[in-house]
Parts: C-alpha cells; sequence; structure tokens
C-alpha cells in the first residue's frame, strides 16, 4: 500500500459514518454515490484556504480544521440550506507530522458533529508550497427554496446573523497591530475576539427561517459593507444600511469605545461567516418573532438611491476598503 493510502485509511476513512457503505464506502472507493432526499435539491459549494493566507500555518491543527469546514458551511446556511457531506482535498508540505494530522483529523470529527455531515471523499498530495486546503461541501435545501443573491427588492428589510467585525478584530490582534494593543481589553474580550478569528460561528438554525422568508441572501466572509454592495448589485437595487444598529459584542463594543477609528475594520474586514439578508417588509415581524440571533440593520432602496452605510447622523461613511480581496495589491 501507499503512503496516502496509509495516511487516508489512518486519518480520513473514520471520518466516514457507515464503513463500507454509501455514500462513501469508507474511502475504499474513487467516488462517492449520494441520493438527495424526496423533495430535496443539491447545493455545492467550495472555498480553499492557503496557509498565511486564510490562516496562519502555525494555528492549531484542530482550528484550521473547523474553520476549513465552517467557512463552506456559511455559504450554505445563506442559501437556506443544511449541510450533508464534503469532499476534503489537501495539499501538505514536506515535514507535516503524524501529531498534526492526528490533530487536524480530530477537528474535522468535531466540526462534522456541530454540523451534522461527512466526510465522503477527496485527495492528498504533496507541495513543495504552503498547505492548502480545499474543500467541496454538499448541503440540502427544500426543493424550490435555495435562496440566492439575486432578489432583493425595494422595500424590503435587510439582516445580518450574529455580531459583525469580531474576526477581523481578532486578526488585528493576533498581529499586534497598534490600534488594538493600546487597548485596555477584559481578557475575556480579548479571548474572545482572538476565538473568533480562529473558530468562524456560522448559525445552523437559521438556515430554514432563510429559506422561509428572504427574498436575498449571501455570507458575510469579504466584510459587510463589501458584500452588501455585491448582493445590490446583483439585485439591482440600492440600499442603506444604518451603522448604529450593527450589532457588535461586547468585545467589538468595548474595542470601539476606546478607539472609534476601528468602525471601518468592523464594517469592511472580512472572516465574519455570518449571513447577509433581505427579507419583504410583509414578513420582517414575522421573521423576527420567528428568529434569535438576526438582527434588522437597513432598508433596501431602488437602483437610483445608490447603496451606503450611514452614521449616527445619516451622514454615509467614507469606507475606502469596502471588502477584502485576494488579488488587490
Amino acid at each position: 500500500m501507499t503512503k496516502e493510502h496509509d495516511l487516508i485509511n489512518r486519518y480520513f476513512a473514520p471520518l466516514c459514518s457507515k464503513p463500507n457503505e454509501a455514500p462513501a464506502f469508507g474511502l475504499l472507493d474513487d467516488t462517492a454515490l449520494l441520493q438527495p432526499a424526496k423533495g430535496k435539491e443539491v447545493l455545492v459549494t467550495m472555498d480553499t484556504l492557503v496557509a498565511d493566507v486564510h490562516f496562519f500555518a502555525n494555528d492549531p491543527a484542530k482550528a484550521i480544521a473547523r474553520k476549513a469546514l465552517a467557512v463552506n458551511v456559511s455559504d450554505i446556511i445563506a442559501k437556506g440550506g443544511l449541510p450533508h457531506s464534503y469532499l476534503l482535498s489537501l495539499a501538505l508540505p514536506k515535514g507535516v507530522s503524524s501529531d498534526w494530522l492526528e490533530a487536524f483529523s480530530s477537528g474535522l470529527s468535531e466540526a462534522q458533529k456541530l454540523y451534522d455531515c461527512e466526510l465522503i471523499g477527496g485527495d492528498t498530495v504533496a507541495t513543495s508550497g504552503p498547505l492548502v486546503i480545499s474543500i467541496t461541501l454538499l448541503g440540502e435545501v427544500e426543493k424550490g427554496k435555495m435562496v440566492r443573491r439575486m432578489g432583493a427588492r425595494p422595500g424590503d428589510q435587510i439582516y445580518v446573523s450574529g455580531t459583525i467585525g469580531d474576526a477581523a478584530l481578532g486578526l488585528l490582534l493576533r498581529l499586534a497591530d497598534d490600534r488594538m494593543t493600546r487597548i485596555d481589553f477584559a481578557k475575556a474580550h480579548q479571548d474572545f475576539l482572538l476565538d473568533s478569528y480562529l473558530h468562524p460561528r456560522p448559525i445552523l438554525k437559521l438556515a430554514p427561517l432563510w429559506a422561509q422568508y428572504t427574498s436575498a441572501a449571501m455570507d458575510i466572509s469579504d466584510g459587510l459593507a463589501g458584500d452588501f454592495a455585491k448582493l445590490c448589485a446583483v439585485s439591482k437595487v440600492g440600499g442603506v444600511i444604518e451603522a448604529a444598529k450593527v450589532p457588535l459584542s461586547d468585545a467589538a463594543t468595548s474595542a470601539l469605545a476606546q478607539s472609534p477609528g476601528l468602525r471601518e475594520t468592523v464594517l469592511t474586514g472580512g472572516d465574519d461567516y455570518q449571513v447577509l439578508a433581505t427579507i419583504p417588509a410583509d414578513n420582517a415581524d414575522e421573521f423576527e418573532k420567528n428568529a434569535r440571533n438576526a438582527t434588522r440593520i437597513g432598508e433596501i432602496l431602488s437602483l437610483e438611491k445608490g447603496v451606503a452605510i450611514l452614521d449616527a447622523n445619516g451622514i454615509p461613511l467614507d469606507l475606502p476598503h469596502g471588502a477584502f480581496d485576494h488579488f488587490s495589491k
């Protein structure tokens, strides 16, 4: 047997729920077999994470694994679906230890249990470059209920799940940015922000509500301001978000109170992995009765009124760094 076979058998085959049975056949075959549940449609998404681009190479292997799966789960939730199974592609640098692989597979196991999905295949290769992790996640959604980006209409109310900006602030902490090192943080707040960068927290239980009530949605991966502009562009609408209504954690609130200049980081920083959604005004109150961890932050307008994030005085904020771009210099 090859070293690759031994690696798969030891670290990844245990992540299949039914050894020697469909869908994955214990990773003993090179193709999985899937059958969508009755009345369901299949969602497919993929994200690639590169060491020292999307995570630090010396981050804990468990945290890297959990993040790799969570960022994909976020996409499926935003479509109103639930995760089902995934394919994993790993480009492993030379010298990756068995301890690292053990911890990485353990992190995947924890994330699988959290998001109720399983590994069904993939590929491993050796590389002379950085560690690269690519996950293709399959999800299920009620037939005809997939939520697109391009459905927002004037009058729709704008919502976000969770809190915004925690991961971006956590990254600044990790980088020992001067704006963060000057802040007198409670240890619990500091730990929360650092953990938010390591461990995205997409909210699984909101998925059915997005499917039921939402006219358009997307996950927030590249910053609230930039992703809001993307959603409006494909829907051919304008809109406003009130910055004062954007939900913040206690840790982020403390940071902004001591360093107001961090507001742009909160609104434009990436790695939130929450959902940005629009809901017709007639359904908004009913949605709010059923949804926790979702906050109304603005309204969709006609295209000619443009896109803006407003300060407390109703003045548009100047946010030059609207969204994270992998290809910007």
